[in-house]
């Protein structure tokens, strides 16, 4: 599928006052920006593993397109909520367990880019990761 692969992080845009929206401290925020993420995608049918290992962690991640399930972010923010597809985009809507906010994010290729675009409180980022 489009997503399989292994992608990492190029660039960010609007990533810091992304984390400052989510209540993520400066140093973390600063840590956080330089973290080399990278993802590996493997898609079966409607089911997703994405492995994701940078500076601070690597964690797996399994997930089936609609099917709830939680996941904690680096900086220990937990999440629960879905993945769906939608044309050629993944699409993640999830909402923090500490506040009920929403976070959504969407992933799509482009040309040999992913790009992950976050929203959270009307502040919009994105991480753009290429190929390997």
């Amino acid at each position: 599928m489009a997503f399989d692969g292994t992608w990492k992080v190029n660039r960010n845009e609007n990533y810091d006052e992304f984390m400052e929206k989510m209540g993520i401290n400066m140093v973390k925020r600063k840590l956080a920006a330089h973290d080399n993420l990278k993802l590996v995608i493997t898609q079966e049918g409607n089911r997703f593993t994405v492995k994701e290992s940078s500076n601070f962690r690597t964690i797996d991640i399994v997930f089936e397109l609609g099917t709830a399930f939680a996941y904690s972010l680096a900086d220990g923010t937990e999440l629960s909520g879905t993945w769906s597809l939608e044309g050629n985009k993944l699409v993640g809507r999830f909402k923090r367990k500490d506040n009920g906010k929403e976070l959504n994010t969407v992933r799509e290729i482009t040309g040999d880019e992913l790009i992950q675009t976050y929203t959270y409180e009307g502040v919009e980022a994105k991480r753009i990761f290429k190929k390997e």
